[in-house]
């Protein structure tokens, strides 16, 4: 059965609570549960994770290349500047594994900061605007 690491920037942790008219009403705990779910469905060995702790993201992504898992990523505000995140991330797939970015909104239809991202050019793919659904697609491509 193939890993997946399913992983989580900065106040994702606070999915439901924080800006639900963007995010939603779903939890993190709920979409934790999503995630195992649709693994199991697809065939995939599915571990979801968030942080608020850019260092703590980078040795997530490193870890997958040591175990050679492939990643479902959602940076959050990462993605805008983070260069060390992005340098991780382009480690995932030149070691032959897939990364696929995240979002739960559209950052185009966002403010216009929002409208880059610095991991999206080393990534596999990237899945936006969905919602939740943003992760399943995820999952689906990688299985």
């Amino acid at each position: 059965m193939a890993r997946v690491l399913v992983l989580n920037g900065p106040n994702l942790g606070r999915l439901g609570v924080r800006e639900p008219d963007v995010y939603g009403a779903l939890s993190y705990t709920d979409l934790v549960e999503a995630g195992r779910r649709w693994g199991s469905e697809l065939g995939l060995d599915v571990e979801v994770r968030q942080t608020d702790d850019e260092s703590e993201l980078v040795r997530w992504i490193h870890e997958a290349v040591d175990t050679r898992s492939d990643v479902v990523l959602n940076p959050a505000a990462f993605t805008h500047y983070s260069y060390a995140v992005r340098d991780a991330a382009a480690q995932v797939t030149k070691s032959g594994l897939r990364l696929v970015e995240v979002h739960i909104s559209n950052p185009y239809a966002r403010e216009e900061f929002r409208h880059t991202s610095v991991v999206g050019g080393v990534a596999t793919g990237t899945v936006a605007g969905f919602g939740f659904e943003s992760y399943r697609l995820a999952l689906i491509a990688l299985a």
